[in-house]
This record gives C-alpha cells, sequence and structure tokens, in this order.
C-alpha cells in the first residue's frame, strides 16, 4: 500500500467517528520525516479515542500496523505513526494550541469531508450538501476523489459519501 493510500485510508476511517477538520498534509517536498500528516479533530477525550481505535482498528483489518503509537491515555493529542504517514488525532483546544498546520504551511493540503449520499433510486433528484471551506493557507492544494469507508456497526444516520475538498 502506497503511503498516498495510507493516508487516505486512515482519513476515511477517522471520518466513520465524525472526525472534524480531516486534513492531508503531503510532506514529501518539506521534509524526509514522514510523506503524509493526516491531522483531525474531536469534541471530547472520548471521541478523540474513539477516532484512533477506528483507525488503528481499520488499519489492522488492513494488514498494517502502527508502527508506534501515544497519547491513548491522555486522550488530547494522540498520535499514529504508520511510519511513512503519521496521525495526529488532536482535541479541537490542542490543535488550536499546537497548531501544526501552521507549522507546516509549506506543505500542500488536503481537506477531506464527508458529505450525505443520496438513495440509489432518488439520485437525480437529490440535492448536494453544502460544504464549508475550511481555512488554510497552504503553499497549494489539489483536490482528490476519495473512496467511501462503511462503519463496522449500522446506524441509524444517513450513509455518507467522503470528497476530498480544495483546501484554500
Amino acid at each position: 500500500m502506497t503511503p498516498k493510500i495510507l493516508a487516505k485510508k486512515t482519513a476515511l476511517f477517522a471520518l466513520t467517528k465524525k472526525a472534524a477538520d480531516v486534513t492531508i498534509m503531503d510532506l514529501r517536498k518539506v521534509t524526509d520525516m514522514a510523506d503524509f500528516f493526516v491531522i483531525c479533530s474531536g469534541d471530547s477525550d472520548t471521541q478523540v479515542k474513539a477516532i484512533a481505535d477506528a483507525i488503528t482498528d481499520g488499519m489492522d483489518q488492513a494488514g498494517v500496523q502502527a508502527w508506534h503509537r501515544e497519547g491513548l491515555t491522555e486522550r488530547q493529542w494522540v498520535l499514529l505513526d504508520y511510519v511513512d504517514v503519521v496521525v495526529h488525532v488532536f482535541h479541537r483546544e490542542a490543535r488550536k494550541f499546537y497548531g501544526l498546520e501552521k507549522l507546516w504551511g509549506d506543505a500542500k493540503s488536503e481537506v477531506v469531508v464527508d458529505e450525505p449520499v443520496a438513495p440509489k433510486a432518488k439520485a437525480a433528484k437529490a440535492k448536494p450538501a453544502k460544504v464549508k471551506a475550511v481555512k488554510a493557507k497552504p503553499v497549494k492544494a489539489k483536490a482528490v476523489k476519495a473512496k467511501a469507508v462503511k462503519p463496522k456497526t449500522a446506524t441509524s444516520a444517513p450513509a455518507r459519501k467522503p470528497r476530498v475538498a480544495k483546501a484554500k
């Protein structure tokens, strides 16, 4: 699995637990420390753990083990290191404080968003969901299509299709 695909999969697994502000940063031209950062946020320490667990479980099922994990007890900043891809799951306030997007502002960024999918029978009549643009200041951004990942358990919420939006 290429680092780019690994980054996209981790972002999609994060979205299954309603992660906010999911961003993939391409660090290949900035540093050799990692190829990609995946950064996302949760509103509570419970959600931060749920997001990290969803990513870990999904990647384990895909046959990819994390090389290192940190922050699972504090649940303010969970780091999942897959060597070429480093996933940062932040509590919303911690993300603002550390500002990784500003520190790595020279990297290209992709914002991955989750939007509702219309049922197949009504696809022609369905209106697309409105998505607010996330304010970011990367040097360059590229839109990429992402595939939907179904959560392990059924929920009463409508099916959602992830979409990658262009960062500004």
